[in-house]
């Protein structure tokens, strides 16, 4: 494979918002190490807004890479979703891209956040992985090893335990995406207290060899909920998120309409629901995810 071997735009299988870029300021395309296999992390999710606990978890990620496994990261990525997805409270993607690129480029060395998801139709998390190894492998011929030969960089999902809960659940995800995410990809979950793990890996027992848990030892239970639901309380957000992305919020004037969002964000909060802590989020029905490509 050669770097000079990018596909002719005839042969460009996605489509792309207008104007799109894809951002590899920050991937690393020359290996350290020779014996480790080179891999890119990607969470997709609302980030309504983004956290410091959407930013930790590359770290914990990171951490736990470096010292059980034989890859080496070279870059790792933020996805947000298209407003196509519809969730309650998810803001505008112009916003939420922006403070995505904020907390990324203001607080790291290594994150960026690849807009292509957020301004378009929706597209199942499958397609994103997809576009994530084209770019990064077909468009800019992938990374050099020590030796010097081209390697294709592995491209892996990285996301909350309440993820492989939702892939658990018969009917929720297509059989056939699975096994496209979890064979083809694989994924990097971080485990959250109270999370029975052992029963959602039992139903994905084929995948599991690519399927890797990641203990959060320092627990952290910010969500974006709990913070949406702090600012249309008139309540503090600093040091729960990125100082750039709390001025961005307070200077756009963000979530602070009250509507009926609140009241079932209320809710969803009171039940521990499916915005607590989520990083990647459930696909909108399961009619809708089990389409195929």
């Amino acid at each position: 494979m050669s770097s000079s071997a990018a596909p002719s735009p005839a042969q460009h299988p996605f489509t792309n918002p207008p104007a799109y870029s894809f951002p590899h300021h920050r991937l690393v395309q020359d290996q350290r190490f020779e014996d480790r296999q080179p891999i890119v992390l990607v969470a997709c999710g609302s980030f309504s807004p983004v956290t410091y606990l959407h930013l930790r978890m590359f770290e914990m990620a990171k951490d736990y890479i470096r010292q059980n496994t034989n890859f080496e990261i070279m870059g790792g990525y933020m996805s947000p979703v298209s407003d196509q997805y519809k969730k309650p409270g998810l803001l505008g993607a112009n916003h939420r891209v922006n403070m995505c690129t904020l907390a990324t480029e203001q607080t790291s060395a290594w994150l960026m956040c690849d807009p292509w998801e957020a301004f378009q139709s929706y597209q199942r998390t499958a397609i994103v992985l997809d576009h994530f190894d084209y770019e990064v492998n077909d468009v800019l011929g992938g990374v050099r090893s020590p030796s010097g030969e081209m390697r294709r960089a592995r491209v892996f999902l990285l996301a909350g335990s309440d993820l492989i809960g939702t892939m658990s659940e018969p009917g929720v995800w297509s059989e056939r995406d699975l096994d496209h995410i979890l064979g083809k990809y694989g994924t990097f979950i971080i485990e959250r207290a109270g999370s029975d793990m052992d029963q959602a890996t039992e139903a994905l027992a084929r995948w599991r060899h690519n399927i890797f848990f990641i203990p959060q030892l320092i627990q952290n239970d910010v969500s974006s909920t709990k913070v949406r639901l702090f600012l249309r309380r008139g309540l503090s957000v600093r040091y729960l998120l990125p100082m750039s992305v709390v001025d961005y919020i307070e200077e756009n004037g963000l979530y602070q309409d009250e509507s009926a969002q609140h009241s079932a964000e209320k809710r969803e909060e009171k039940d521990g629901g499916p915005g607590k802590g989520r990083s990647t989020p459930n696909p909108p029905t399961p009619a809708t995810q089990a389409i195929s490509s």
